[in-house]
C-alpha cells in the first residue's frame, strides 16, 4: 500500500482547468519534489491531497484512506504546511502549539514532551512567548512547520517549507526533512532547485495543470544538455589549441570559453546527446600536454532542464522521462 496514491486527478474552477489528469504515488522513505512555475497547479494538487479542496474528478488515498470517503482519518495521518502558513497572530508560539496539540488529541505529559521536542527540532526556543504577529517571516514559517509535525504524522505535505528562511535555517530544515523521511512520505513544493538535489528522492514537474516530468533528481539532471559535460581549466597559452582539438572529437557537440582569469582559461566541453566524454578529454589533455589546473564532469543543470520542460513541454499525452 502506498502512503499517497493519486489517480487521474482533475480540478477545475469554472472554465479554468487548474489540474488535469495527474497520477503519482509516494511511499514512506520518499521525499517528492513537486516543481512547476507559478500557477502550475502545485498548491491546488497539494490541497486536494490534504483534503482542503474536493477534486472535480479522480481519487486520492492517504495510507489506504480515501480523501473524500474518510476525510477525518486522512487528516489524522497528514501534517500540512500550506503556502503562507496562516497563523493566529495574537497568539504566542507556545499558546498556538498547545492549541494544535489539543486539537490533535495530544494531552497531558505527552503533550508537554512532544511540544518541547518539536520546539527543539525547529529551534523556536527564543520566540516561544512572543506574539506571532511580531515574528519575522522566517520564524512564522518555522511555527507553521512545527504545527505540521507536532502529531508525528506518517505523511507530510509542505508547500514552500523554506520560504523566508536564511541559509542556516534552510540547512536546518532540510536536515530535519531528510531525518524525518526515514519513516514518512513527504511532498515538498519548492521553487528552489538546489532543494531538489539536497533532499528529494523523486521529482515531478507540472505546468498548466499537466504532469510533464516524473523521475529521480538524477534522471531530471540527465535531461540537461550539460549532462556529462566536462569543465576544464588550463593555462591560457594552450586554450585556443585545446578548443580546436577538443571540438574535433567525435562525441563533442561544442566547446565554450566560460572564464578567463589570472592566466587560466576555463572551458566547458559539451557532449552530443549526453555521451560520456571524460575519458576522451582526459586522453587529449595527457597526449597534448596542456597545463591542467582542473578537470571535472558536470551532472547537469536543473535550472536549464526546468526551463526546457516548462516552456516547451512534451507533446500531447507524453511525459518526459529518462
Amino acid at each position: 500500500m502506498h502512503a499517497i496514491e493519486v489517480k487521474h486527478l482533475h480540478k477545475h474552477f469554472g472554465a479554468l482547468q487548474a489540474v488535469e489528469d495527474i497520477s503519482f504515488t509516494v511511499d514512506c522513505g520518499d521525499v517528492l519534489g513537486f516543481l512547476g512555475p507559478n500557477g502550475a497547479g502545485k498548491s491546488t494538487t497539494m490541497k486536494m491531497i490534504a483534503g482542503f479542496l474536493e477534486p472535480s474528478k479522480g481519487t486520492v488515498t492517504v495510507c489506504g484512506h480515501d480523501v473524500l470517503e474518510d476525510p477525518i482519518r486522512v487528516k489524522e495521518k497528514i501534517g500540512y504546511l500550506p503556502e503562507g502558513a496562516p497563523l493566529y497572530g495574537e497568539m504566542t508560539p507556545a499558546g498556538f502549539l498547545n492549541f494544535i496539540a489539543e486539537v490533535r488529541g495530544i494531552e497531558g505529559s505527552r503533550k508537554e514532551k512532544r511540544i518541547a521536542e518539536v520546539v527543539r527540532q525547529i529551534h523556536l526556543e527564543s520566540v516561544m512567548e512572543q506574539r506571532i504577529e511580531t515574528l519575522s517571516k522566517g520564524y512564522k514559517r518555522r511555527v507553521g512547520l512545527a504545527q505540521a509535525i507536532l502529531h508525528d504524522p506518517k505523511v507530510l505535505i509542505l508547500d514552500e517549507p523554506t520560504d523566508g528562511l536564511d541559509p542556516n535555517q534552510k540547512h536546518d530544515v532540510r536536515t530535519l526533512i531528510k531525518a524525518m523521511a526515514k519513516d514518512k512520505a513527504i511532498i515538498i513544493s519548492t521553487h528552489i532547485l538546489e532543494e531538489v538535489d539536497a533532499v528529494c528522492t523523486q521529482t515531478i514537474i507540472i505546468a498548466q495543470g499537466r504532469l510533464l516530468f516524473q523521475g529521480t533528481p538524477a534522471e531530471l539532471a540527465a535531461q540537461s544538455m550539460f549532462h556529462n559535460a566536462v569543465s576544464l581549466a588550463i593555462g591560457s597559452e594552450a586554450a585556443e589549441d585545446a578548443k580546436l582539438h577538443l571540438a574535433a572529437l567525435a562525441p563533442v557537440h561544442n566547446v565554450e570559453t566560460i572564464g578567463i582569469a589570472n592566466g587560466t582559461t576555463r572551458l566547458l566541453i559539451v557532449p552530443k546527446n549526453g555521451a560520456s566524454i571524460m575519458a576522451a578529454v582526459s586522453d587529449a589533455v595527457r597526449t597534448q600536454g596542456w597545463p591542467l589546473l582542473e578537470l571535472r564532469q558536470e551532472e547537469g543543470r536543473l535550472d536549464e532542464v526546468f526551463r526546457l520542460i516548462t516552456t516547451q513541454g512534451p507533446h500531447q499525452g507524453e511525459v518526459f522521462t529518462s
